[in-house]
């Protein structure tokens, strides 16, 4: 069985990583989506660096139930097993999943503008420190912002095209084009499940939604589709 599992905030957020909205929508005064576009780079980059900064020094949370639940059924089905997710964090990492395509964009590395190199980055970007491959104080970080396409999408397409269950796990369903995953999947002939603590925009659209907690839903399903007989 060849299995593509969608994760999104909702896994991350059981952890305790920070959503970085106060209760107005807003972010130290600024909208969210107004310190992660190129043009508030541009216009305001102390701004944007001082944001993901904050967001790389709250990576200090531990993976949860869920997490390592999916690095479990890694084990058991190896390259028949992709985890997208569109958090930038590296939970499912730390709890031992390997096959992992982070469509927006990765916390703990930086892109250098001059260059095109990816480098991992633990520190802070927003004091402007050179590039490690070409020396230029270009690096931004390596995260998809607002306006700009995803990582990985072919190889998300070839994945989806060629599974037989999709699985989404903690996604509100309103962010394309993940959102229009369900509907990949379906048109190529995939059984479809939800996991999500509530219904989301497209829960009409899976086979299956079950509501509740990621880290007591996902191992669960993890259970039961390792139950003997069901993972072939």
């Amino acid at each position: 069985m060849k299995v593509v599992v969608l994760t999104g905030a909702g896994i991350s957020a059981e952890s305790g990583v920070p959503t970085f909205r106060d209760a107005d929508g807003l972010w130290e005064g600024h909208r969210v989506e107004d310190v992660a576009t190129p043009e508030a780079y541009v216009a305001q980059p102390h701004v944007v660096h001082r944001f993901f900064d904050a967001r790389r020094a709250a990576l200090a949370v531990e993976p949860n139930p869920a997490h390592h639940a999916l690095a479990r059924l890694e084990e058991h089905l190896g390259d028949d097993l992709l985890v997208v997710t569109q958090n930038i964090d590296d939970l499912h990492e730390r709890a031992g999943s390997t096959r992992v395509l982070h469509m927006h964009g990765e916390l703990l590395s930086a892109r250098c503008r001059a260059c095109g190199g990816r480098s991992r980055w633990v520190g802070d970007l927003g004091d402007f420190p050179p590039c490690p491959a070409c020396g230029v104080g270009a690096l931004r970080p390596d995260v998809v912002w607002f306006g700009e396409v995803p990582y990985e999408m072919d190889r998300i397409e070839v994945a989806l095209e060629g599974a037989d269950l999709f699985v989404s796990i903690g996604t509100s369903g309103a962010v394309y084009p993940a959102a229009g995953f369900v509907q990949y999947a379906l048109a190529h002939g995939a059984s479809t499940l939800e996991l999500n603590l509530q219904p989301s925009e497209v829960s009409l659209l899976f086979h299956e939604s079950r509501q509740g907690l990621a880290g007591e839903l996902v191992p669960a399903w993890v259970e039961e589709l390792l139950a003997p007989g069901r993972a072939q």
